[in-house]
């Protein structure tokens, strides 16, 4: 039986994920790379990188967009902006996506929320298999462990190069943590301590950031009770984790109605 091959465009292939991701894809089945959009400072070095003579690189996301059937996204939140507005204006159908950038603004939020009102859209902070388990078992863990007997923390560790804190993925935890306990996360969110801030307050999440060397990244759900102490912790040591997780959702995504969906749908865990 012929398997159907999809056309990927990858976004940023000179960053350190869009590199990761167009690796991931030389060896998936039913996808090859044949775009890819960079800053204009940095399409020659994308062009290096994808070692291939009819793969577009290009800035113009439009033109991109032309001549792929899925892209994934692990850009910036100006870049994943225009690219959602880009794939949902497409003449010839809204192209699907797959998006792991973090530190979205609001307008970006509202751009992929317009592009999966058109074509299905696979949103994640993180891709890997393991922190969408622990996803899992903190949320479990959260409902089991009622908040008035038990603190829960989150802390995330990465390299000195990341931008937005706390990381998407100790948020989603955090967001996990709260959804166990039927809790409003923005009403009972820590991020910050600083000076006297007085006793902890019951049913309250905090969320610690650190920040140094090249750690891929490190996560871990705390939750303290009376005389005992429970850690839930995920590391990663590679980045092709995540990459071989996007590649994996950009090929369950296409051909699905159009909508939000995220890695526990991808995983057939939600």
């Amino acid at each position: 039986m012929t398997l159907t091959r999809h056309r990927l465009l990858v976004m940023g292939p000179s960053g350190r994920m869009g590199a990761a991701v167009i690796e991931a894809a030389s060896e998936h089945p039913t996808l090859h790379v044949t775009a890819a959009v960079d800053r204009e400072s940095a399409a020659g070095v994308g062009a290096f990188a994808l070692g291939a003579a009819d793969v577009i690189v290009t800035s113009d996301i439009a033109a991109a967009l032309d001549h792929c059937d899925v892209y994934v996204d692990f850009t910036s939140a100006e870049a994943t902006e225009q690219a959602a507005r880009a794939a949902a204006a497409r003449r010839h159908g809204a192209v699907p996506a797959v998006i792991g950038t973090t530190g979205l603004t609001q307008a970006a939020v509202i751009a992929i929320a317009d592009l999966a009102k058109v074509a299905p859209v696979v949103v994640a902070a993180n891709f890997s298999l393991g922190v969408n388990l622990l996803l899992g078992l903190a949320r479990t863990a959260a409902r089991v462990l009622d908040a008035s007997g038990w603190d829960a923390e989150v802390t995330e560790i990465h390299h000195n190069k990341k931008r937005d804190a706390p990381s998407g993925t100790a948020l989603a935890i955090a967001r996990a943590i709260a959804a166990g306990r039927a809790q409003d996360y923005e009403q009972v969110k820590r991020h910050t301590r600083d000076g006297d801030v007085g006793p902890r307050l019951p049913g309250e999440i905090g969320v610690t950031a650190v920040r140094g060397g090249d750690v891929v990244g490190e996560h871990t759900a705390y939750f303290f009770g009376a005389s005992e102490r429970i850690e839930l912790t995920h590391r990663a040591t590679n980045r092709t984790i995540f990459a071989q997780g996007a590649i994996r959702a950009a090929a369950w995504v296409v051909g699905k109605p159009p909508g939000r969906y995220d890695m526990l749908d991808v995983l057939g865990l939600s």
